[in-house]
């Protein structure tokens, strides 16, 4: 105890230079916007350098995993496409593909890698080693292999942190397939393997082991993509709707390589549909 009184007693004034540095760089980054976008900036750059280290190292002793997935997903691939080509026959499914080449596509797929990600809290992050640089943009919807992974939130010129499904604040639009009635997934902050597929109309017929895939009603996740199937259902806590139990598709445990989807028609719809919601707030009530 005496030692360390001596060392503070000795070294004070260098304590209190860095105490009043420590404060004064606080200050100025909290009330200066110029400042703390800079700080962010660089903060964002240097933690996402470190988590694409560890990435590195994690993603070199796991490709074994990684390739036995790869391969089994090749596989179920394969044998959709055949079965597609069954029903269909070779002749229909080379028009369809011929008539969607001469279309521009509606959405794109910018590839990235997850060097940090969390499911064990309340509101769980990830983050890609891809940034604004790379057409990055924020509340982009971001996908693996398997299903929805979650919403681009925030993005640097090189790196961008992501709301995971496995996030209170985190609301997708989905469908139960083949049954048309949707609702909006969340998560409970219990399980990372399960979510909430809220308010289903009480009219609804579904049944256990039903998928679940997206709507498509927004511009950030298409149509169809996989989200889960139902294990579980009860009723609101309101009893006006139904809460069914969803199984997530995707591993969040081992989410390694992943796709941000960029709506190639997202700005013109957006444009519209505030230019709709302005006009109708504008113009009178009218009885006729």
């Amino acid at each position: 105890m005496k030692n360390l009184l001596a060392f503070i007693q000795r070294f004070s004034h260098w304590i209190l230079f860095l105490l009043l540095e420590v404060v004064s760089l606080s200050l100025l980054f909290s009330y200066n916007g110029y400042q703390g976008s800079v700080w962010f900036s660089s903060a964002n750059n240097i933690n996402g350098v470190m988590y694409e280290c560890s990435s590195f190292f994690s993603n070199f002793f796991s490709q074994s995993t990684i390739n036995n997935e790869l391969t089994q997903r090749i596989i179920a691939l394969r044998d959709e496409n055949q079965l597609l080509r069954e029903k269909l026959g070779d002749d229909a499914v080379k028009k369809h593909l011929a008539s969607r080449e001469s279309q521009p596509p509606a959405y794109s797929y910018i590839p990235a890698k997850v060097i940090s990600n969390t499911i064990t809290e309340k509101n769980n992050i990830m983050t890609l080693d891809k940034g604004y640089d790379d057409g990055i943009r924020e509340d982009m919807g971001v996908v693996d292999a398997n299903g929805v992974a979650g919403i681009v939130y925030l993005v640097s010129d090189n790196y961008c942190t992501v709301l995971s499904v496995l996030n209170s604040h985190t609301r997708i639009s989905c469908m139960i397939r083949d049954r048309g009635s949707f609702g909006t997934l969340h998560w409970d902050a219990k399980q990372y393997d399960t979510a909430n597929l809220e308010d289903i109309p009480r009219h609804t017929q579904f049944k256990l082991g039903d998928k679940v895939v997206t709507s498509g009603y927004s511009t950030i996740f298409p149509r169809g993509i996989p989200v889960g199937k139902i294990i579980g259902a009860s009723n609101s806590s309101d009893g006006l709707s139904y809460k069914l139990k969803v199984l997530l598709t995707t591993d969040f445990s081992h989410l390694r390589d992943v796709r941000v989807i960029k709506s190639n028609a997202s700005h013109e719809r957006k444009i519209l549909e505030e230019i709709s919601t302005d006009s109708l707030i504008a113009s009178p009530d009218s009885d006729n």
